[in-house]
């Protein structure tokens, strides 16, 4: 893909060399790089593709080539790598949950400057997108990171297989316990075989902690400190019962398979009819749309104590340290994807909500809402929607609580035990910031 854009581009400059025209009345185009993940389902890196392509005929004096970076983790390794060898890309589509571990290590810019160099305030320019965004976005009052596709766990159901069973397709389960007694009622099985399980979640990396994340909340919980990043409460009540519910929905009622369970492994079997219900990202619905066969509903995710989900996806950052023109020329590109406009076209073909909040005042998008109604529960779930993890060094922290997942899933450890080991690993990875952070607190020698 990089090298179809690369030919392109020395295209399209013969072309204007030999009309005698130069972008910008004669000064070279700026080239700039977007660096771009491709976390779930779709087709998203031809919808990107489709994007900048209308950005860099909208822009004659700016040239952006996208870069596809594999995995929200693929793109954060190579973004650092890309600073380090002294190459930044002027854009990058990073995961919102990355945002204070770089804003930590200075790797990234605030875009306060620019904002305010546009005519608008931050908080002004940040009053544009839902409300929930904000806190994985602004870091120590400063915008780091502009919200560009965003998500939240969504409950999925097999509406024939609703029926089958006996359940009402339009009475979801609302609660851990309707779910729970769901799912006994939806999982078949031949013998020892299951041949369809009543529900599954995503345990890999990144997905797994998210999602353990959005049950900690409905069981009231807090699964990290919003306000400083170096504080996870991993060995707290309300992450155990969140994490022996999951526990139980495995080894007790057998409704929901053992060991890791990756993203995509989830959707495949839901499409499948192996799955009769699953939590997943709201970011795979147009590829769920467009691939089943058989009618489908989505629902808030069920709460114990109260409705509660993490923010998921991503918001569109800058390198902190970016030649001035190229850094003018992404914000450019910045501005562009996140108006309303575009924010509403990337939502109706990836699934990802919208942030712009104007996008969903477009004629094109109340179209849209009133023939899928499954996309309008992902904005209505915003209501509930909190922070999504974020502490220095995020990556190893959550891999911490991870690992113990899986060991949870596949038998080989107790939740309580499990949340007491990854609190201390967390803790242990954490402390050189909690060390620096205390130390620079007034008073201290």
């Amino acid at each position: 893909m990089r090298s179809w854009w690369r030919a392109a581009r020395r295209a399209a400059a013969v072309l204007v060399a030999a009309g005698g025209a130069l972008a910008a009345g004669g000064a070279r185009a700026t080239d700039i790089d977007l660096f771009f993940p491709v976390p779930v389902d779709g087709a998203l890196a031809r919808h990107m593709t489709t994007l900048v392509k209308e950005f860099n005929a909208a822009h004659p004096g700016i040239t952006a080539t996208p870069v596809f970076t594999g995995s929200y983790d693929d793109t954060l390794l190579k973004t650092r790598a890309a600073i380090r060898a002294g190459k930044p890309p002027a854009a990058v589509i990073m995961s919102a949950n990355f945002l204070t571990d770089l804003a930590i290590e200075r790797e990234i810019a605030p875009l306060d400057d620019l904002i305010t160099a546009g005519g608008q305030t931050p908080d002004a320019f940040m009053d544009q997108f839902f409300p929930a965004l904000r806190p994985n976005a602004v870091i120590d009052r400063k915008v780091y990171g502009v919200p560009f596709h965003n998500s939240t766990p969504l409950l999925y159901y097999n509406a024939d297989q609703f029926r089958e069973a006996g359940l009402d397709p339009d009475a979801p389960p609302r609660t851990w316990e309707e779910l729970a007694a769901a799912a006994r009622t939806l999982t078949r099985r031949e013998g020892e075989r299951t041949t369809r399980w009543g529900l599954m979640m995503p345990s890999s990396y990144d997905y797994g902690g998210w999602i353990l994340e959005a049950l900690t909340m409905s069981n009231g919980g807090r699964y990290y400190n919003e306000d400083y990043g170096g504080e996870v409460y991993y060995d707290t009540p309300t992450m155990l019962g969140a994490l022996t519910f999951w526990s139980n929905l495995v080894h007790k009622a057998k409704v929901h398979p053992a060991g890791e369970t990756k993203g995509p492994t989830v959707t495949a079997s839901f499409l499948a009819g192996q799955a009769a219900m699953m939590i997943i990202s709201t970011g795979s619905l147009t590829f769920i749309r467009d691939s089943a066969k058989f009618p489908f509903r989505v629902a808030f995710v069920p709460m114990n104590v109260r409705r509660a989900v993490p923010i998921g996806g991503a918001s569109l950052v800058q390198p902190a340290v970016l030649d001035p023109e190229k850094r003018k020329a992404g914000w450019t590109l910045i501005r562009w994807l996140t108006g309303p406009e575009k924010s509403g076209w990337w939502s109706r073909a990836t699934g990802y909500f919208a942030p712009n909040r104007a996008a969903y005042d477009l004629p094109e998008m109340k179209a849209f809402l009133d023939r899928n109604p499954d996309a309008r529960t992902a904005v209505d779930q915003l209501a509930n929607a909190k922070p999504w993890f974020a502490t220095y060094r995020t990556v190893p922290v959550r891999k911490a609580i991870e690992d113990e997942l899986q060991a949870v899933l596949a038998g080989k450890r107790q939740p309580k035990e499990a949340l007491v080991a990854a609190q201390k690993a967390a803790d242990a990875i954490m402390r050189p910031y909690v060390e620096d952070t205390a130390l620079r607190l007034p008073g201290a020698e």
